[in-house]
């Protein structure tokens, strides 16, 4: 291990020869020893290879740029709870300044999404994709449960969108403060997805995604 990683191993946790840790390279896990310890360089043993478990469903999260302190915290969060693939969306609403600089975002996500990972034990990192639009995105997702959350008040609740269904992959889409414009529930209705309400009170963008991919986990996880 060399670089930043190193570094932290070694200089912040002070990580001494002789120590086991997990490694993993995306696909497979060790039990791995600690042989030494340089300035920006750990050196491992590989032990043992151990189990290492994916995820059985593969969730796609559509998240609207907000302001950057509150999307990191979400994307943060949507590491935790297992999402696969993440979309930054450049929504209507979202504030154009913010989309101006999103793009010089994308490495500092990036190790948001690596910390998040290492953090709860994933072995694989959920892909970041690049900004697009929700007319770009939308008609892109064709497989399993499609739900975009929404604030109108007849929007049926997301238990009962989720109640009975048994797919292996779901994709989440969550708009920017103000919520999502007329033509783009529209966009997202031709693509096949599915409004859900997350009940009668307006929920900050980093809340609806930690209520919401707790819901879908929790009626479409079957272990």
């Amino acid at each position: 291990m060399e670089g930043e990683a190193a570094h932290h191993v070694g200089r912040v946790l002070r990580a001494q020869i002789g120590q086991l840790y997990e490694l993993s390279d995306g696909e497979r896990v060790w039990l791995s020893r600690i042989e030494s310890v340089g300035r920006d360089r750990v050196q491992f043993a590989l032990v043992e290879e151990l189990p290492a478990a994916q995820p059985s469903l593969d969730i796609t999260l559509l998240l609207a740029v907000v302001k950057f302190d509150a999307f990191e915290w979400a994307i943060e969060k949507a590491t935790e709870l297992g999402v696969t693939t993440i979309v930054p969306l450049a929504a209507e609403r979202s504030e154009k300044a913010l989309l101006t600089a999103a793009a010089k975002r994308a490495d500092r996500w990036k190790k948001v999404l690596l910390e998040a990972s290492q953090q709860s034990r994933r072995v694989r990192l959920p892909a970041l994709a690049s900004l697009t639009s929700p007319e770009a995105a939308f008609p892109g997702r064709k497989d399993g449960a499609r739900i975009i959350l929404s604030e109108r008040t007849d929007a049926p609740a997301i238990r009962k969108i989720l109640r009975g269904q048994a797919e292996k992959s779901a994709t989440l889409a969550i708009g920017p403060e103000g919520g999502w414009t007329e033509s783009e529930f529209a966009t997202a209705q031709r693509a096949g997805f599915q409004e859900a309400s997350l009940g009668r009170l307006i929920l900050r963008t980093e809340t609806a995604v930690i209520a919401a991919l707790a819901s879908i986990n929790y009626a479409l996880t079957h272990e």
